[in-house]
């Protein structure tokens, strides 16, 4: 059967479909796996801001408002008080979380001591962060009169929603990924991020997306809990650290970073066992002080 010649017309309507199809390929081409970013920076007009740095200060920005608003709605306290533990706790936490990552990773800067300045290349260790940061921030709320049991439950749900937003450092970065994967969300490495061993295209877990949708789980419990649990002052403080410890332990395990480790373990799941194991001593006693504590009347001066 002859076939008939495609005149301009119709080859000028192919053409039109085929561009119209092509945004629907790069949809599921991206759906297929996430991309890496061009660069670790964001530029906005003249400004060039290191996207490591810019994600850690939204999510200090976003703890910062929660705490403030959590504050106030209980009469705990005000936004001022909520600003001035902020402006030193969160430096504190981070010059904590790069000592816990220096001390713990010391190999990596031996004989280079002036990279463990340079914050802006990644390499923060949350434990280091969670206690220099806390130590501080309850020191400056006891300054500031304020009850620092009563800190720790609203400081609770607000500390993984900056861990949450800070994570997203890690994707600008291209680090602490974890093993390859053929999953649909696998993320994407360029070659200069990629790990020896490993061939251009190669798909990873986004174990910074792991964490951070985790992270959000977790502020909606705790606020949860808040809401519908009593709890003495503080324990809401255990309960984060009990779920962020359990968290972080998978995660972990996904990761193929060099990390110290023992016993089949790295060291930062150890450390988060450690964490859990804690965490959930200083519920148990508290529920048991609750309970074989006598009943008081609702007049009675409550006594911390």
């Amino acid at each position: 059967m002859p076939v008939k010649p495609v005149n301009a017309d119709q080859s000028m309507l192919c053409e039109r479909l085929v561009t119209l199809g092509e945004p629907s390929v790069r949809t599921m081409s991206w759906l297929a796996s996430i991309p890496s970013p061009s660069s670790g920076s964001l530029e906005i007009g003249p400004l060039r801001l290191n996207a490591y740095g810019l994600m850690i200060a939204l999510g200090a920005v976003a703890a910062t408002w929660l705490v403030g608003r959590r504050l106030e709605s209980r009469q705990w306290g005000t936004r001022d008080d909520a600003s001035s533990i902020a402006i030193w706790a969160v430096p504190a936490g981070v010059v904590g979380a790069r000592l816990y990552h220096v001390i713990t990773d010391w190999d990596r800067f031996d004989g280079r001591y002036l990279d463990a300045f340079k914050i802006w290349q990644g390499g923060l260790g949350i434990y280091g962060g969670l206690v220099l940061g806390t130590v501080v921030g309850l020191w400056v709320a006891k300054r500031r009169g304020l009850n620092a049991r009563q800190v720790l439950t609203i400081a609770a749900p607000a500390i993984p929603l900056a861990q949450a937003i800070g994570r997203w450092g890690n994707w600008f970065n291209q680090e602490l990924f974890g093993r390859p994967t053929s999953l649909p969300w696998g993320l994407e490495i360029d070659a200069r991020h990629l790990p020896k061993g490993y061939e251009l295209g190669t798909l990873f877990h986004p174990t910074f997306l792991y964490e951070s949708l985790g992270c959000l789980l977790l502020v909606v419990m705790l606020l949860q809990v808040d809401r519908r649990v009593t709890l003495a002052p503080g324990r809401l403080f255990a309960v984060y650290a009990a779920g962020y410890s359990l968290l972080r332990f998978f995660v972990e395990g996904l990761r193929i970073d060099t990390a110290k480790a023992a016993g089949g373990l790295r060291l930062n799941q150890w450390v988060s066992v450690g964490v859990l194991v804690l965490a959930v001593v200083v519920l148990v006693m508290s529920r048991s002080r609750n309970d074989s504590s006598p009943a008081t009347s609702d007049s009675a001066p409550e006594t911390t």
